[in-house]
């Protein structure tokens, strides 16, 4: 077995487009664990990273969810294109907490004082280089400073929607819910029993 050696060497980068972000085509030599070298090729597509909030009230028992369009998923069969998700946003330079509760506040609508970091994961490996820095914060109804709906220089149109957390939870269930981002907080949600079912 072939140990502390550098398994990756000839990166060779070749821009494909740099139109919202960059795709890049990479050619590399890669060791494989038998010890044999082989050329690769690989897309990748570097965005920054981003990070999203499951935002919950203990009080009444509800989340707040986020509902728009994307265009990616109406490529892939949603017939409507738009999908429920937790509020989450790009970096932009921000550190993680800064961005989201920048995002909270424009999405939908609600200003934060404090959040908690949970996890940090790839959003998509084998083509991306995101990584996704996962928080939930509790709201309360006097944090409401404004509509929410996104910032409308970006053409954003975002629907804010406050549910019960059990139909968010019969809604993931049904599949109704099929953001990666929000089944990985709203089952968070579950496990450490943040609210009741």
């Amino acid at each position: 077995m072939i140990m502390n050696v550098n398994k990756v060497k000839n990166i060779k980068s070749q821009l494909l487009s740099k139109q919202c972000y960059t795709l890049n085509m990479l050619t590399f030599d890669y060791m494989m664990s038998n010890g044999e070298w082989v050329t690769q090729i690989r897309e990748c597509y570097d965005r920054g990273d981003g990070a999203g909030i499951l935002l919950y009230n203990k009080e009444k028992q509800t989340i707040i969810l986020t509902r728009q369009f994307r265009m990616p998923t109406y490529m892939n069969d949603n017939t409507n294109g738009k999908l429920i998700e937790i509020c989450a946003g790009m970096l932009d330079k921000d550190n993680p907490e800064a961005c989201i509760i920048r995002e909270t506040e424009e999405e939908v609508g609600y200003r934060l004082k404090s959040v908690k970091k949970i996890y940090e994961a790839y959003s998509s490996p084998g083509v991306m280089t995101e990584k996704m820095h996962f928080f939930i914060g509790e709201y309360k109804d006097d944090m409401k400073v404004n509509a929410g709906g996104g910032l409308e220089s970006e053409h954003e149109d975002i629907e804010v929607l406050e549910i019960p957390f059990k139909e968010a939870i019969d809604m993931l269930n049904s599949g109704e819910i099929e953001d990666t981002r929000t089944i990985v907080l709203l089952q968070y949600a579950q496990i450490h029993k943040l609210l009741e079912l």
